[in-house]
């Protein structure tokens, strides 16, 4: 039998799709290249913005439709299904299974039922408030992995739905997390992003010895694991609270070569007034100190972060703030987006809702200031020697080979080019820019390295 996955939302979306297809591949079912022809759809979900539900409603019409004219199992998972897991099914009647964030013991059950053909006997049930780790989250054959070490939100930032969906945080024991970087290594993987909502908030007791590992104790015992295994040459992690930005983590970042330096600190605005509003627990004052002590223990490091506009109550002097902010830090890159209220959340009842128009203006206008400034600071990178992870051959020319710098930039190689390199780093010089793309040239092959 064959199944098909669709993802929305982050990248721990994609790394709970990838485990759950690892189970399912365990089972003895086969990934299909469409959902058209599959004996299973999974959709999963994602609930941060009100736009990505709608996407999944519109899939979910889709695959009623499908359903008059051939038989498959239709599932529902993730942050969606954990929101309105009781209300799901009488929302839309041809969904066969809704796993919620915290049932995921449910799955072997159901995919069994669905090969054996038989009926799945659902429950009302209130699933245990337990988040299961899944062993492994990588995708057969790929350089390239996620690896989640915690899970859930405990700062209730007043616009976010994080928290309610995927509850409290809780942090993934340290032997398992290096238990799959070993097996990563083994199986040739060379990068490993490093998952979480809140990732430098993880905390795990060793209940042998009662010792607390933080996060800048994970990844120094990943550095020593890598020391051991080899193979991995960069580990990354998404995403930071910038309240819980140390400088212990910043001296370990400095410290570990295998440590990107490609930094991810979400600031999301640049006035105090909307920050408190926000719950975000720091000031405007207290994130430039934090971006000045990692530009003076890491120069190198690339610095990039997100900015929400059209908060209830913001002013233009406060959308001046963060105009301000974005000059003073240079961001190399930034997720930029408007407010969009998420019933549920303490920011949905708040007064001063900024019209539609005002807030696509007021993003327009930051979304230019930062992509002239992202381009200052790539314009300035020309000329320079990097090594590159090479990832593909270019979608746009087979002669063409498609990587990413330790900085996450993309970098276009011009051919032709031996694809044997796919999946291994060169060191290249970047010879120009063409959009936010870098055009390079190979100096030398790891090999020759």
């Amino acid at each position: 039998m064959t199944f098909f996955f669709e993802t929305y939302g982050c990248q721990m979306n994609q790394a709970e799709s990838a485990s759950v297809a690892r189970l399912l591949i365990s089972m003895g079912w086969s990934p299909s290249p469409e959902a058209e022809t599959a004996d299973l759809v999974i959709i999963n979900t994602c609930s941060v913005r009100i736009t990505a539900e709608t996407r999944v409603a519109g899939r979910i019409a889709h695959f009623t439709a499908l359903k008059r004219s051939r038989k498959f199992a239709l599932l529902i998972m993730g942050c969606m299904a954990e929101r309105i897991r009781a209300e799901f099914r009488q929302r839309f009647p041809a969904v066969d299974f809704v796993v919620g964030m915290f049932e995921r013991d449910r799955f072997s059950d159901i995919f069994r039922a669905v090969q054996e053909g038989r009926a799945y006997e659902e429950t009302d049930e209130k699933p245990a408030n337990a988040y299961w780790f899944a062993p492994s989250s990588h995708e057969a054959g790929a350089f390239q992995s996620f690896v989640p070490i915690m899970n859930g939100c405990n700062n209730f930032c007043s616009y976010c739905i994080v928290p309610y969906v995927r509850g409290r945080e809780v942090s993934r024991p340290l032997p398992d997390i290096l238990e799959e970087f070993a097996e990563l290594a083994a199986r040739g993987v060379r990068e490993v992003t490093l998952l979480g909502q809140n990732v430098n908030s993880y905390r795990w007791v060793d209940p042998d010895t009662g010792t607390l590992v933080d996060f800048p104790g994970l990844l120094t015992r990943i550095a020593r694991k890598i020391d051991e295994t080899g193979g991995i040459r960069w580990v990354r992690f998404m995403s930071s609270h910038p309240k819980d930005f140390s400088y212990a983590l910043i001296d370990v970042i400095a410290r570990e070569r295998v440590l990107c330096r490609f930094i991810h600190l979400p600031v999301q605005h640049g006035s105090n007034r909307i920050l408190g509003l926000m719950n975000r627990k720091y000031t405007r004052e207290d994130y430039l100190a934090l971006v000045n002590r990692i530009r003076e223990r890491i120069p190198e490091a690339s610095l990039s972060t997100d900015i929400l506009v059209g908060f209830p109550g913001e002013t233009e002097e406060d959308l001046e703030d963060t105009v301000d902010l974005l000059k003073i830090v240079g961001f190399d890159a930034a997720y930029m987006y408007h407010y969009n209220p998420r019933e549920g959340t303490k920011a949905y009842d708040m007064e001063g809702r900024i019209p539609e128009d005002v807030k696509k203006a007021r993003l327009d206008r930051i979304i230019r200031l930062q992509h002239r400034l992202s381009a200052e600071r790539m314009k300035g990178r020309v000329g320079t020697i990097m090594p590159v992870l090479v990832e593909s051959v270019s979608r746009n020319d087979k002669n063409e080979l498609f990587g990413h710098t330790e900085l996450s930039e993309m970098v276009v190689f011009s051919g032709p080019l031996d694809p044997s390199l796919i999946g291994g780093f060169v060191l290249a010089e970047l010879t120009g820019l063409r959009g936010r793309t870098f055009r390079a040239k190979m100096v030398k092959t790891e090999s020759e390295a």
